[in-house]
């Protein structure tokens, strides 16, 4: 009997303790560590990418798909009104800008007037080689798509009436997205991490106002291009001096041909230089601030 009782008080025992360390264990994980839910969120900013872009992207510019999400949103609310960027892959429309048809989720053009070498090109002849061209081109995505125009000089002349609905289809293309976000890379984040890598300056807010100029008003060229600006905010090795310098340059033709409706250019800017004065240049765990910097009306 004593031995029958005392192998029940021992499994009795070893119950209890299992018991407490699953709560001991259940506790420290619900309160005792605070970093818990930003893994959350940074694992859910890893689907809005495909991989193969969120592995580029990591490795190229030192940003995760939590700082290149943000960045995104920034970008999307003076573009679209919408901080849920990717609705926007298969994003088409004429704005009549004289750059051509805008397209997909950075404002890729046709060409035109105001855009004698619109990056659609670029686009397209990636977007050929994603689906396996030997020889990948312009013509040859155009093919794929059905689409009717013609591509001469660096501009796209489109003589197709549903141009448009046929890159609305696009939107849950895995090889449109990669190609675009090639795209994106190769003409403007490249250009824009190595212009800030260049000043010692590597925070996701200075890489994505970089991004936002190039994309809105041009990487390289003229005096309103990122380039341009570049030049024209001094020399300082101090990153929030050299930025506070650089959005007061950007601010002043953020609003002029064409680059936005005033004055949704002068707001976009503000959502930059608001980050950078709340201190939040790494854009990580700013789901709150984000929120703040674009609660602002479109015009």
């Amino acid at each position: 009997m004593y031995n029958t009782r005392s192998k029940g008080i021992k499994k009795l025992k070893s119950s209890m303790l299992i018991m407490l360390s699953f709560a001991i264990t259940l506790s420290f994980s619900l309160f005792s560590n605070p970093f818990s839910q930003p893994a959350a969120a940074a694992g859910n900013s890893d689907s809005k990418f495909p991989p193969v872009v969120l592995d580029m992207l990591k490795s190229k510019t030192g940003l995760d798909s939590e700082q290149w999400d943000n960045i995104m949103k920034l970008v999307n609310k003076p573009e679209q009104d919408n901080l849920n960027w990717t609705k926007y892959y298969g994003y088409c429309e004429d704005i009549g800008d004289d750059r051509g048809y805008t397209m997909t989720i950075y404002g890729a053009t046709t060409g035109g007037p105001n855009d004698p070498g619109g990056d659609a090109p670029e686009l397209f002849e990636q977007y050929d080689a994603e689906k396996g061209a030997s020889n990948p081109s312009v013509t040859g995505a155009f093919k794929r798509l059905g689409i009717k125009g013609t591509y001469k000089n660096g501009v796209i002349n489109i003589t197709d009436g549903s141009f448009c609905k046929k890159i609305n289809k696009l939107q849950n293309d895995e090889d449109w997205k990669v190609a675009t976000w090639k795209t994106f890379y190769n003409i403007y984040i490249k250009y824009s991490v190595d212009q800030a890598r260049k000043r010692g300056f590597n925070s996701a807010l200075t890489i994505g106002s970089f991004v936002d100029a190039a994309l809105n008003h041009g990487a390289t060229g003229g005096s309103n291009t990122l380039q341009g600006l570049l030049s024209k905010s001094g020399s300082s090795s101090d990153e929030k001096t050299f930025m506070t310098k650089f959005y007061k340059e950007r601010t002043k033709i953020v609003d002029t041909n064409d680059y936005n409706q005033p004055p949704n250019g002068k707001n976009r800017v503000k959502q930059y230089s608001n980050l950078m004065n709340m201190g939040e240049t790494d854009l990580k765990n700013a789901d709150s601030a984000i929120a703040q910097v674009t609660d602002w009306e479109m015009q």
